[in-house]
């Protein structure tokens, strides 16, 4: 492991939400990295803070691979109305930031496909917010 996914990891379990941030900031170039993406989607539910799902589904939105949106997908797939309301603010803000997040219509289309029930019913959801966002 490199240094970095390892603080990123350390940084994650942190008491401060803008550590946690951080971290899932960091962490998001490291989704397809398992310890990397069962931290991701711990954070994605992160029950302390929104700002840590939030900002962490608009990181995982910009790097826009299968790994990424999946791990999206999944916590959509458990995340109460409050926590899907974020994760979904989080992907808009990807979507029409500065630069706008990649093209995420691919990634999308292989999770419809994924043989995770979970995955596939989140990818649904994601799918249904809005034109723009649309996985």
């Amino acid at each position: 492991m490199t240094s970095g996914l390892e603080e990123a990891l350390a940084e994650a379990s942190s008491p401060s939400w803008t550590r946690r941030v951080r971290a899932g900031r960091d962490l998001a170039c490291f989704a397809d990295v398992p310890e990397a993406a069962e931290t991701l989607v711990e954070l994605l539910l992160d029950v302390e803070d929104t700002a840590v799902t939030r900002q962490t589904a608009e990181a995982l939105a910009r790097v826009g691979t299968v790994a990424a949106m999946r791990l999206i997908a999944l916590a959509v797939a458990e995340a109460d109305d409050n926590q899907a309301d974020w994760l979904q603010t989080g992907v808009h803000d990807a979507r029409v930031g500065p630069g706008g997040g990649p093209d995420a219509a691919a990634a999308c289309g292989a999770l419809a496909r994924d043989p995770e029930e979970a995955v596939r019913r989140g990818a649904a959801d994601i799918s249904t917010w809005a034109e723009g966002t649309r996985c």
